[in-house]
Parts: structure tokens; sequence; C-alpha cells
């Protein structure tokens, strides 16, 4: 079997899970695919939906800056210093390990409603693990090169943009690829309790009214939006490695 098809007979077998699954439970808990789709059809073509869209891409947008910017400079400035990074590690694994929505009344009552809840939710969520990988991917870069650097006379910041990120560029890349998702998916479950805009307020508005057919074409909608950021971040990652 080809393994190009691999994704198209993935998404055949989804289908036909689907269909069986929608005949098993009935209108009541599940919508068709066909009706899906028709429901989505509908919402890309409501003023509202995009007005409630672009709330949702600001949030993910400003979450996956502070995610990438903060996660690689703390993780940076913690790589390069072995006493800090002994020291916060435990910390950050931790702080990682906790269910973010355990914070949502601590960021609720710093930021209020609004985006910047949703963006502090979705950097809540994304910047430990660029912030671990990356200190993990500077720990191991090899001391030879560090100190080829210094008898080069290279600057700290030549040093970092020539051979720390180099060298560590496969961590910070899984680090990355990771973050980004949980930012992009912890913004959106801001909006579930933070927000009276966004596609996670519709999705759970159409929750709370029973529309069973709105619920699912968000759902897949942004489930669709997760897989395709997902192989798009992959095929990034491998372009990288491969010019590295």
């Amino acid at each position: 079997m080809n393994p190009r098809y691999d994704g198209l007979w993935f998404g055949l077998a989804l289908l036909v899970l689907w269909q069986v699954l929608y005949h098993a439970v009935g209108d009541q808990g599940l919508a068709s695919p066909w009706e899906t789709v028709e429901r989505l059809g509908g919402l890309l073509g409501s003023a509202t939906f995009w007005g409630n869209a672009g709330a949702t891409a600001a949030a993910v947008a400003w979450a996956i800056v502070y995610t990438v910017i903060g996660g690689l400079a703390i993780g940076l400035v913690l790589g390069l210093s072995r006493l800090a990074g002994a020291v916060a590690e435990p910390i950050l694994n931790a702080l990682y390990a906790i269910p973010k929505i355990t914070l949502y009344p601590v960021i609720l009552l710093m930021f209020g409603l609004g985006l910047p809840a949703k963006v502090a939710f979705g950097v809540a969520h994304g910047i430990f693990p660029v912030i671990i990988l990356t200190m993990s991917g500077v720990r191991a870069t090899r001391p030879v090169i560090l100190k080829t650097a210094r008898a080069l006379r290279l600057s700290p910041f030549e040093t970092i943009r020539t051979v720390l990120l180099p060298a560590a560029l496969p961590e910070i890349m899984t680090g990355l690829r990771i973050g980004i998702v949980l930012a992009m998916f912890g913004a959106l479950i801001g909006e579930f309790f933070a927000a009276d805009r966004g596609l996670g307020f519709l999705l759970m508005r159409g929750v709370e009214q029973g529309d069973v057919a709105t619920t699912m074409a968000l759902a897949m909608l942004l489930f669709t939006i997760a897989v395709l950021s997902g192989i798009g971040l992959l095929a990034l990652d491998r372009r990288l490695r491969h010019g590295r």
C-alpha cells in the first residue's frame, strides 16, 4: 500500500465510523457527516461566523507570538545557566503537569473577560514545552562547540544565532510544534469560559442550545485546522532539519 494514501484511508475510515455512530446514536446525540458539512457551509457564509473567527484568530495569533518568543527567551537563559536550569527544571515540569483549567480563576481575576484572558490561557498551555525543550537542547550542546565560539571571540548574540540555535534545533522545533498547537487549543478553551465572542464561544453556545449540527460543524472545523497546523509544522521541522 502506498504511504501517500494513508491519510486518505484514515479519513475514509473516520467518515465510515462517524456514519455508523450516527445511525447508532441518532439525531439527538450526533449529526450526520453530510448534515455537518451543510451546516459548516452555512456558517462560512455568515457574517457573524467571520466576526467570531476573527476574534479567535487574534487570540490564537497573540498566544502563539508570546509562547514562541517567551519560551525561546526563557529556555535559552535557563539553558545557558546550569544552576538556574537545574533549579527551574523541576518547577517547570510540575507546572507543565498541572491541569491548566485549574488556573482559570486566577487568570480571570488577573485579566478579566476578553482577549487578554484568552491569550493568557493559550500561553499557559503552550509556553512550558517550548521552555523545557529549548533549555534541554541548549544544555545538550557539546562544550567543544561553545569553546570554539569563545576562541573565535563571537559575541553572545552571534553565539546564540550561529551556534546554540542550530545545535539545539531538533529539540527547539519539537518544543515549538507542541507549544504552538497547545497555545492554539488553550486560546480556544479560554473562549469557553472567558469570552463573549469567538469560535469557542459559538461552540459552547451550540452545546447549551442543543444545536448538534452547529456543534459538530465547529468541532470538525477546529479539528481540521489543528490537523493542518500539525502537518505544516512537521513539514517545516523536516525542512529546517534538512537545511541544518
